[in-house]
Parts: structure tokens; C-alpha cells; sequence
């Protein structure tokens, strides 16, 4: 039986964008249905995880500095580039979170999109906060950037985002990304990508922490 992963993720995050890869690349040949779920992490920081904006506040925090120096060791083990932290961190990804949504229905363009997205913020330091921007990007990658940002700012397209975010919070999130397993098991962050495979892995149903 075909087993099941929600990949909830927000193109403004680091991690996300190292997980992205590595979950594609860890997965590929298994048959697991993926379901891309762009959402917004700001709006799950605002919800249930306040502590992110406090660390921010004290760059001088160990763990914080130390933070940068184990990203990139993560990007250098996965093989990516990781210009970090660029002019535009924090950066606000709401339109890029909804060009992302006026996409969901389209897993193959939503991929590629995505991907262009992360190597020109993590890579190129765009600004993705910028509908201009996001319209040159996914030109770039062979899609409409004009219908797609149209699309974005739809009302629909903005309710769905809010939407997914709702429900990301709803089922137990607290950050991007984060990975469901067959509807019930909830993994979060690039380090855990071990514990999503051996979930696969495992008989359907098999104990363990449940979404």
C-alpha cells in the first residue's frame, strides 16, 4: 500500500529549503505520495512559537551564533549552496506563499517553482518578498509569472494560505518544515528526515508519536 507524506513548508526558512532536497532525493523511487503544502511560518510563529522572535532578539545567544555555522555544514553535506544570511533575512514570504498556493493543484510546476525560489533567495539573495521578483523567478522557470501573480493575489489564493497555516497549527505544528506521515505521525526540521524514512519503513500503523 502507497504511503503518505504532507510536507508543510515556507520559502523564507533555511532549513526548509536543505530539507526540500533532502527529502526529494531520500525519497526518490519509493512509493510514497507526497502532498507539497505551502503555509506560512510567521503565521505559526505568531500562533504557538514566540521563542523564535525572543532568540532572534539576542544575536550574541551561543546556540544562535553557532546556529549559521551548523547551517551550512548541513548545505555542504546536501550538496547545496547556502549564501545565508542574506540583506533581506528576516524576510517576509507572504507573497511568495501564495504564488506558491496558486500552485498547489499542480504538483509538477509547484516543484519547480519552489526550487527556483530557494536557489534565489538561498543562493542569489533576491528578495522574495517582492510579486516583481517572484514574477521574474517563475518566468525563469518556464511559468506565466504574470497569471501566476495575478492568481496569487487572488482572494481565494489568500484565503488558502491562511487556510493551510490554520491547519498546520491546528494539527500540532510549530515550524518549517514539517512532515506528516500517513496523516498521523508528525516529524519537524531537516534532522529528522532519518526518523520520516524509518517511519516509511515501518509496517503501517507501527507505534509511535502521532500527529
Amino acid at each position: 500500500m502507497s504511503r503518505s507524506v504532507e510536507f508543510f513548508y515556507d520559502l523564507s526558512s533555511p532549513w526548509t529549503r536543505i530539507a526540500f532536497a533532502n527529502f526529494r532525493a531520500a525519497i526518490a523511487g519509493m512509493d510514497v505520495a507526497v502532498r507539497w503544502r505551502p503555509f506560512l511560518v510567521g503565521g505559526v510563529f505568531n500562533a504557538v512559537n514566540q521563542r523564535v522572535y525572543e532568540s532572534r532578539q539576542n544575536p550574541d545567544d551561543p546556540r544562535f551564533r553557532r546556529s549559521f555555522i551548523w547551517l551550512k555544514e548541513w548545505a555542504r553535506l546536501a550538496g547545496l549552496p547556502m549564501n545565508f544570511p542574506s540583506p533581506h533575512h528576516p524576510v517576509k514570504s507572504v507573497h511568495a506563499m501564495r504564488f506558491c498556493c496558486a500552485l498547489e493543484d499542480d504538483p509538477e510546476a509547484l516543484l519547480r517553482f519552489s526550487e527556483a525560489a530557494f536557489e534565489a533567495y538561498f543562493t542569489e539573495q533576491r528578495n522574495i518578498d517582492e510579486p516583481e521578483e517572484l514574477e521574474r523567478i517563475a518566468d525563469a522557470c518556464g511559468l506565466d509569472g504574470a497569471a501566476l501573480r495575478a492568481a496569487a493575489s487572488s482572494d481565494a489564493c489568500k484565503a488558502r494560505l491562511r487556510e493551510n497555516t490554520q491547519e498546520a497549527i491546528d494539527r500540532g505544528a510549530f515550524g518549517s518544515p514539517t512532515l506528516i506521515v500517513d496523516g498521523r505521525f508528525l516529524y519537524f526540521g531537516n534532522d529528522q528526515l532519518p526518523l520520516v524514512l524509518q517511519r516509511l519503513a515501518a509496517p503501517e500503523g507501527a507505534e509511535g508519536l502521532e500527529a
